[in-house]
């Protein structure tokens, strides 16, 4: 299944190394010439417990240059989704799947705004990594990936794409309520990502201080409130799974925070943020993540 990722930050050069040792053919686009030029030249660094491997990878500026896919994969901030989109629409032919592994909310309504719902699918994953300069990465954390069709349904496509990242030795599996668990990765995105961000922590510190931990469950906890609200169905204690992340990628620097500590725009308008317009929508208050919002909007005027 040849695959294209558009966005090649952390998470998506992760994934475009795993699946190019497996051997699928891949190509990752990015508008970051460094680390698009460093790749093509020296390969993909990916650090992982202190052992670094060089993976040779097909990596672009240029979309068009990565010729026709069956699978578009976004990895994109989600403010660059809808341009992201509209790039790779040159890619697509008849069958091509297009599947989000975004963070946050509304990725879903952007990518159907400008493709045929029949060709979108979801997916979320806890994978963690790091980027440390061009060409460079760190697999921070191994997580696990859940993709499914927007109805639910069982199908042979998806079928197929969860054996292809199987294949590359990331765990995924099939979900027919994968809306549910998008809004679970949110609570996991909620209570991890702004908090480490603003204290400048890895994710494990945050259960390594009774403040960053208070801190931590009150957001999850009004996030859970407004999904239940929602009619969002939720399996199991969201902080017990949302501690469970942090554990396991204990060592990473969340995503907002490498935005924070490069100063580039964060993706806190579809995280807390979201949470806060989806809360507005119900009456219902949520005092930390409105605060929190303001926190991180204010830093990024600063830049």
């Amino acid at each position: 299944m040849k695959t294209v990722i558009i966005g090649a930050g952390a998470m998506g050069s992760l994934f475009g190394g795993l699946l190019s040792i497996s051997g699928e053919e891949l190509w990752l686009v990015d508008i970051w010439k460094e680390h698009i030029d460093a790749i093509r030249s020296k390969g993909l660094a990916i650090e992982e417990k202190g052992i670094t491997r060089n993976i040779p990878v097909n990596a672009t500026s240029d979309v068009r240059s990565a010729g026709e896919a069956d699978l578009i994969l976004y990895f994109v901030k989600t403010y660059h989704t809808e341009k992201a989109v509209k790039d790779s629409l040159a890619l697509q032919k008849e069958n091509t799947l297009f599947l989000t592994l975004q963070n946050g909310l509304g990725n879903e309504e952007i990518i159907c705004k400008q493709v045929d719902r029949k060709k979108v699918i979801l997916g979320v994953t806890g994978q963690g990594a790091t980027l440390l300069g061009p060409g460079s990465i760190r697999h921070a954390g191994w997580g696990k990936t859940s993709v499914g069709e927007l109805d639910g349904k069982a199908t042979d496509r998806i079928s197929r794409v969860a054996q292809m990242l199987q294949k590359a030795g990331i765990e995924t599996e099939v979900s027919s309520r994968i809306h549910d668990l998008v809004w679970e990765k949110l609570f996991v995105n909620v209570g991890i990502n702004a908090l480490a961000a603003l204290l400048g922590l890895k994710n494990g510190q945050l259960l390594d201080y009774p403040e960053t931990l208070r801190l931590m469950e009150t957001l999850v906890h009004e996030a859970v409130e407004v999904a239940r609200k929602k009619g969002i169905r939720i399996e199991g204690n969201p902080i017990d799974r949302v501690r469970g992340v942090i554990e396991a990628t204990r060592e990473n620097r969340c995503s907002m925070g490498q935005d924070l500590d490069f100063k580039r725009k964060t993706e806190i308008d579809a995280i807390n943020g979201a949470l806060v317009r989806e809360a507005e929508r119900f009456g219902i208050p949520v005092p930390y993540n409105r605060m929190i919002t303001d926190l991180i909007k204010v830093i990024e005027k600063t830049f």
